[in-house]
């Protein structure tokens, strides 16, 4: 876009202020500015969404599948899921954008060094789970990896450097995620530098819409996928493109899967898969009131129990329908940092600007279906999320201990 038609663009949203540097920039920097604005999503940049999300409608609990009734079917469930691997209607969706920064490393959280003896990375245990799976079918799962923009370039390198992990390179697609722009409290945009708008990744609800962008979509229906497992980068035990899993979804004739944990007490920290107005929802802990996180059902058990994992299966054609509808969009307010009035880089000291972001929970109530499948906790979650204490590199060591992993 020309100058002219910025300026403009700007002035219908009342966002001329964008260009203000512009006659300091070189040719570089005036086509960076000028694509961020040119791709700018307005609907969803927007103050208008701020506490639009915030009601909650009934809250019920949902049924699901208890690890009893899974074992009772896991060679029927198995061999339904098998079936769809072999067959490539299955691939794997990794949501890698973060970096190991509350972990003491600069690079990609997936190239973390877990190992104690050896090397182990994230990514290579995940690749690990992946090979217990495909070696067991014979048959290989497209793995697509969701990057950002500070990681992208580093990890494709990681990945190229140690041979994918013996996982073939052509199996494994990168594609980075969509960013959205800040905006201050008077819906002002905020700029990072005098080329460049406040960025920030769009949401774990993005990662379709930016494989959607990628060309990935299209090549993966093209070779017959048609569900994605989608999961999250810090949980180094969970079992991914899991044939019992798989199964049982395809079996249950729902739109879309979710693994889950059985909470150990009311007041765990953890989203709980339920249903809000007859249709699957995932709730935080804090927004069930004390009778609710306390009810048990005639076994003794926490009836809102089910803790979600992140690990999650989608029909194809349902996420079609979803993203033409298009997903909610949540502001956050948080700390932006951003150039002031003179042109310099500032941090603010408290929250200044909302970031937009989509969730992949949305994904799940908008699927209009779902099935909770529950995993032993040992086994399948040992998430990632500190370097020390709970969720952390040492438990998560501790927990792959556990299950045989050498470090």
């Amino acid at each position: 876009m020309q100058y002219n038609e910025l300026k403009s663009l700007l002035d219908m949203h009342g966002q001329a202020h964008v260009l203000r540097w512009w006659n300091e920039l070189d040719e570089a920097g005036r086509e960076k500015l000028a694509a961020q604005i040119a791709n700018m999503d307005w609907e969803t940049v927007s103050l208008s969404h701020i506490g639009e999300n915030s009601g909650r409608g009934k809250i019920e609990p949902i049924e699901g599948l208890s690890l009893e009734e899974i074992d009772a079917r896991r060679a029927e469930l198995s061999a339904v899921g098998q079936e769809a691997i072999v067959k490539g209607k299955v691939a794997a969706v990794l949501l890698a954008g973060g970096q190991g920064t509350r972990l003491g490393s600069d690079g990609p959280k997936g190239a973390y060094n877990i190992g104690l003896t050896r090397p182990l990375y994230i990514f290579e245990q995940l690749i690990r789970n992946l090979q217990d799976v495909t070696n067991a079918c014979g048959a290989y799962v497209p793995l697509l990896i969701m990057t950002s923009e500070l990681n992208d370039a580093a990890t494709r390198a990681f990945f190229e450097a140690h041979a994918y992990f013996g996982y073939p390179a052509e199996e494994v697609f990168f594609f980075r995620q969509e960013m959205a722009p800040a905006m201050d409290e008077h819906g002002k945009l905020l700029m990072s530098a005098k080329d460049s708008l406040a960025l920030s990744p769009n949401g774990n609800g993005g990662w379709y819409s930016s494989l959607e962008r990628a060309g990935l979509v299209e090549k993966m229906a093209a070779r017959g996928v048609e569900w994605f497992n989608v999961f999250a980068v810090d949980n180094v035990l969970q079992r991914i493109a899991d044939p019992v899993f798989v199964g049982a979804t395809i079996a249950s004739g729902k739109a879309s899967g979710a693994k889950f944990v059985r909470k150990g007490y009311p007041e765990e920290r953890v989203g709980v898969l339920c249903l809000e107005d007859g249709l699957p929802t995932v709730i935080e802990y804090y927004e069930l009131s004390d009778e609710m996180a306390n009810l048990r059902d005639e076994t003794g058990r926490l009836v809102y129990s089910f803790g979600v994992t992140l690990n999650y299966l989608f029909r194809l054609d349902v996420l079609k329908e979803i993203v033409s509808r298009r997903l909610p969009v949540h502001a956050a307010h948080k700390k932006v940092s951003c150039l002031n009035e003179s042109g310099a880089l500032v941090a603010p000291e408290r929250e200044n600007g909302y970031k937009f972001e989509t969730l992949i929970l949305d994904m799940v109530r908008q699927a209009g279906t779902c099935l909770p499948f529950e995993i032993v906790r040992e086994h399948e979650f040992a998430p990632i999320k500190n370097k020390t204490g709970k969720d952390s590199v040492e438990s998560a060591r501790e927990l792959l201990k556990l299950n045989g992993v050498q470090l």
